[in-house]
């Protein structure tokens, strides 16, 4: 993933393990926007999609294009976006109500006040470009003026710790990422999910992950020339003498920084990252390093116990920042500072910000408009404010209380399933059963508001808003330490288009903005629903029982509530899965990481089996005939679940997302179908057909 931008959503950074249901993390420039392209309209009210089918296509062949294959003929990827699918016409929708919540905040004569006030003030100081292009880079003197200031070890630790900010992305469970040098957040404490405890990992590199900067590979190495002209060209607009040269010290020294980075794999194994580092050690455990001016910057004085999640980076940085030249790092520090802010100084700022994080590495033709980067910016830095507005107008009680029966449903159905078992030990089963009975389960918004009053937000400062609800949210997370844990707050936002899991509060978010059509419609069918959302509400269910979330217990704690067998067994299925998903290959050279996925994949298997045994339960096991469709019960709902993946991507962020990614591309998701013996009964799926499994061979996990 690309540096986060100024203002981007910190909520999930405070809550450890964030495990998603959205298919895959897009790059900043390619946020949620409204497109031209839309997919064919269904051929009913609360029904599949008819016209985006291709019937030509037989289910067991391939059941993506089956359920998605005529939309996606006929659909082009936006020239905005690097790609488009169904979870971005819920995006667009929310993000076209949430400019005009907030527009009719900002127009003239409205005159709002408190948090709406702000709304309004943050949003058009984003807008006005004219101030913005009249300022330059005068916004971000003073960074570079105390950057320009440091003269020695002490000094450097004093601003790389005054910048600790994490953007743990909400949509993807492995992208614990920062382009600071470290990056902090706060969350209960692994082992103690009673208390919080701050949380320390890698960051610094400018491109989304280190193989970027040591693969081989003819697309790498053209990946690596376009970053070096990037980082050249800031530079000259920046006006820094020989940007050539400095360019080349700044990719040696953030390649040098990849070179002592975990890799994906590893960090998104939360057992590697159960690293209780008590502060008086660091000097000894990560030596040539200033710590303690570093945790007093940063305010982390009342803390004397960190989990480092990457110890092999926080180890290797600390040397590199004993070793490195101060030069080098004032420079790369003043070139991270720069480019970091660009979306909000003037334009050949952004415009050289998308030309390589947009078009060289997700392939996206055009920058969003200013309106969109407004939106997004303001609802993220203001996101409870924004939200308040947002589920008052769109998110009904009616809604809400359907939702939480339909959960209620999901959560029985995946008891039973676990009663059913017969591979499972009672002692582990009386265990899940505990975990899942104490599952606290949010749909729609959060039960307490944000609070932004000490908030500060100025007309005119577009960038200092931004950097200013940046540390706000830092403060409030920090703050934190020493105070009990709340399992109630959320890591989203209402009108974020997402749903999620928190294995260290054993805790679910649903908000607002991803319960509408086509995931949820009060006119579909049962079957129609439980397809779409309910698996979505299964999916985040199973996060808590997938290979990462199943080693939390009932009250979040890491610890082993297995029997050894129970577990090898457990383990022995997880590698059948990691070996079916291993064998799609999206583009010619690239081959999905099973491992990297597999948290996702076993959720989608999980949470679709616990989906499908809800709407059978809830239609009373009838298999009837849908006339308007044409389908069975049973085959509405699984191509309402195929729908739910459809999507388009290009090939640039493809490949990205395959290398970094917690989620396998949409397609293959698609294809978890052929594990349930149910899909081969619905469709007669015969042997010999592509996506054929003996019954053997499918993957059966909880």
């Amino acid at each position: 993933m690309a540096p986060v931008s100024l203002g981007s959503a910190r909520r999930a950074a405070v809550l450890v393990i964030v495990c998603a249901m959205a298919a895959c993390a897009r790059a900043p420039e390619d946020k949620p926007e409204a497109a031209a392209a839309a997919p064919a309209k269904p051929a009913q009210p609360g029904g599949i999609d008819l016209a985006g089918m291709d019937r030509s296509v037989a289910p067991g062949d391939d059941f993506f294009a089956f359920a998605n294959g005529t939309w996606a003929k006929t659909t082009e990827i936006p020239a905005d976006r690097s790609s488009y699918g169904v979870w971005a016409v819920l995006s667009d929708r929310a993000q076209t109500r949430t400019r005009e919540l907030i527009e009719a905040l900002a127009r003239p004569g409205s005159n709002p006040t408190g948090d709406e006030r702000k709304i309004a003030d943050y949003f058009t100081s984003y807008m006005d470009e004219a101030t913005i292009e009249s300022k330059g880079l005068t916004p971000v003197q003073p960074f570079l003026a105390k950057i320009a200031a440091i003269q020695d070890r002490t000094a450097l630790a004093a601003w790389v710790c005054s910048t600790l900010r994490t953007d743990v992305d909400a949509l993807n469970a492995t992208n614990f990422y920062t382009d600071h040098l470290f990056g902090v957040w706060i969350s209960p404490a692994l082992d103690n999910p009673t208390m919080y405890v701050p949380y320390l990992l890698q960051g610094g590199l400018g491109m989304p992950d280190r193989d970027y900067y040591l693969e081989p590979g003819k697309d790498m190495e053209q990946t690596r020339d376009a970053y070096r002209g990037h980082v050249v060209n800031v530079l000259r607009l920046a006006n820094v003498a020989d940007p050539d040269k400095v360019a080349e010290r700044i990719i040696a020294l953030e390649t040098k920084i990849a070179r002592v980075h975990a890799t994906r794999t590893d960090s998104a194994d939360v057992m590697k990252g159960n690293n209780p580092w008590p502060r008086a050690e660091f000097a000894k455990r990560a030596p040539g390093f200033d710590w303690n001016t570093c945790f007093d910057t940063a305010g982390l004085t009342r803390a004397d116990r960190f989990i480092v999640w990457h110890p092999g980076a926080v180890r290797g940085i600390a040397a590199l920042l004993e070793k490195e030249p101060i030069e080098t790092w004032r420079e790369y520090l003043e070139f991270r500072a720069i480019d970091r802010y660009s979306g909000l100084l003037p334009k050949v700022f952004a415009d050289e910000r998308f030309a390589f994080y947009g078009k060289v590495l997700s392939g996206t033709e055009e920058q969003r408009p200013r309106w969109k980067r407004a939106v997004d910016s303001t609802s993220d830095s203001l996101g409870d404010a924004v939200g308040q507005l947002y589920v008052k107008k769109y998110f009904s009680p009616q809604s809400k209380q359907q939702l939480q029966a339909m959960v209620k449903d999901l959560v029985a159905a995946f008891d039973r399933r676990i009663g059913a078992l017969d591979w499972m030990n009672p002692l582990t089963k009386e265990n899940a059963r505990a975990k899942l009975g104490t599952l606290k389960v949010g749909i729609g918004y959060p039960e307490t508001w944000r609070d932004y009053s000490k908030l500060e937000i100025v007309p005119g400062e577009a960038l200092m808003n931004g950097w200013r609800a940046e540390l706000y949210d830092y403060e409030l997370n920090r703050a934190k330490l020493g105070q009990p844990v709340n399992r109630a707050e959320w890591a989203m936002t209402p009108q974020t288009v997402n749903a999620l899991n928190l294995p260290v509060l054993n805790a679910l978010n649903f908000p607002a903005a991803i319960l509408e059509p086509p995931f949820f419609d009060p006119t579909a069918s049962i079957a129609v629903n439980y397809g779409a959302i309910g698996a979505i509400v299964g999916h985040e269910i199973s996060h808590s029982f997938d290979d990462q979330g199943s080693q939390f217990d009932a009250s979040g704690k890491l610890r082993n509530w297995w029997t050894k067998e129970d577990f090898a067994h457990f383990k022995a299925t997880a590698a059948k899965l990691v070996a079916q998903y291993n064998a799609y290959m999206p583009l010619p050279e690239l081959h999905v990481n099973g491992q990297l996925t597999l948290s996702e994949n076993i959720a989608d298997l999980a949470g679709l089996n616990a989906a499908y045994d809800a709407y059978r339960q809830a239609t009373a096991g009838g298999a009837k005939t849908s006339a308007p469709a044409g389908f069975t019960s049973d085959q509405e709902f699984f191509i309402s679940f195929g729908q739910a993946w459809r999507s388009k991507m290009r090939d640039a962020l493809l490949r990205q997302l395959i290398l970094t990614d917690g989620h396998a591309p949409d397609p293959f998701r698609a294809a978890t179908v052929r594990n349930l013996d149910p899909w081969y009964d619905a469709f007669q799926v015969k042997e010999g057909q592509r996506l054929f499994l003996a019954p053997a061979d499918r993957v059966r996990v909880w």
